[in-house]
């Protein structure tokens, strides 16, 4: 059982995009990042473990040519091994930050070459797998940045090309020392998922084909894809095969996050018909095949949800934002 803890105010509200929360917890210092889009701007947010805001801060998209100001799409931030770095993703470019939003390391201004007037030119995705941060474009390209120990020199070091329509999410997983392991997935608005082995140069493992419904997030446990589509489905599959183990109707409307507790196996879905569900996932010792099982769920009433998390990687506690809802619902375990 989950209850409702005191919500975290914003200043404005959430934007309605898919996958619209990130959150880092610092337990050194027992504080919880969170961070929101809305519009031109990001808002960062820093609270306590009773919901106390303690520091806000607002980003926003570096101006390029054009009239109005960019739109951005996406604030994540990036645990690599060395140094934690936060990543905004616009219809201009792809700025990279200190942690805490206060100084910009790295700017990429998107390359829309010949495109038409009326297509949108975005970037939208992002993660990280070792020393790599993986950002997902309106083209279906991803861009993989090798980022250094520390300092500016970030560099892109390779473009990978498996999609024909826009990326909508990736996910990654440490390979934890296995070898020819997948550990990268992305997703892209016809549903098409593609699965990549890390490293000096990615390879492509395998593709997953859609069946006509964008999926807008995706995850990756223990060698498992976990996908969310628009039609509100939950597929698991086998990353390295592609095979399909387990097909949930998980929601009536179309799903808009995924997230996942690591060291629990359990699994979070938000959708726009109101509900979040938590499910914990496990391998059968028999078949070896991912089992699913349904822990909870969540109504969050008259609220279009855009974003969800687990605030802990013991999936304890999880924090839900709904578009033009001015705070940060939180909910912890009984």
């Amino acid at each position: 059982m989950f209850r409702r803890e005191r919500p975290i105010p914003l200043r404005g509200s959430a934007a309605p995009l898919c996958n619209n929360l990130s959150v880092l917890q610092v337990p050194s210092r027992n504080l919880t990042h969170f961070g929101v889009v809305h519009g031109p701007s990001a808002q960062l947010l820093s609270a306590a473990p009773e919901g106390v805001p303690l520091a806000q801060r607002q980003l926003h998209a570096k101006e390029g040519a054009g009239v109005s100001p960019p739109l951005i799409t996406q604030v994540h931030w990036c645990v690599l091994p060395f140094r934690v770095l936060l990543v905004l993703t616009s219809h201009r470019g792809i700025q990279m930050y200190e942690s805490d939003g206060s100084v910009m390391v790295y700017w990429h201004a998107l390359d829309s070459g010949d495109v038409s007037p009326v297509q949108a030119v975005f970037a939208r995705g992002i993660a990280s797998i070792g020393r790599f941060i993986c950002v997902g474009t309106w083209s279906g390209r991803v861009l993989v940045f090798d980022i250094p120990a520390k300092g500016p020199n970030i560099v892109l070091s390779e473009e990978l090309a498996g999609h024909q329509t826009s990326v909508t999410d990736i996910a990654t997983e440490p390979a934890q020392g296995q070898d020819c392991v997948a550990d990268v997935v992305t997703a892209d608005n016809s549903g098409l998922l593609c699965v990549w082995r890390s490293g000096p140069k990615f390879k492509l493992v395998t593709q997953i084909p859609g069946f006509g419904v964008p999926c807008p997030s995706v995850q990756l446990w223990h060698g498992t894809v976990a996908a969310g589509y628009g039609d509100g489905q939950v597929r698991l599959y086998e990353a390295s095969t592609g095979t399909l183990h387990v097909q949930i109707s998980a929601h009536a409307r179309a799903i808009c996050a995924l997230d996942l507790a690591p060291e629990v196996g359990k699994l979070l879905s938000a959708a726009e018909d109101t509900f979040v569900h938590i499910w914990k996932l496990s391998r059968s010792p028999e078949s070896g095949h991912t089992e699913v099982e349904h822990c909870h769920g969540e109504c969050v009433p008259d609220t279009q949800v855009c974003g969800a998390r687990f605030c802990d990687p013991s999936g304890s506690s999880f924090a839900v934002t709904g578009y033009d809802l001015a705070e940060i619902l939180r909910f912890s375990s009984v």
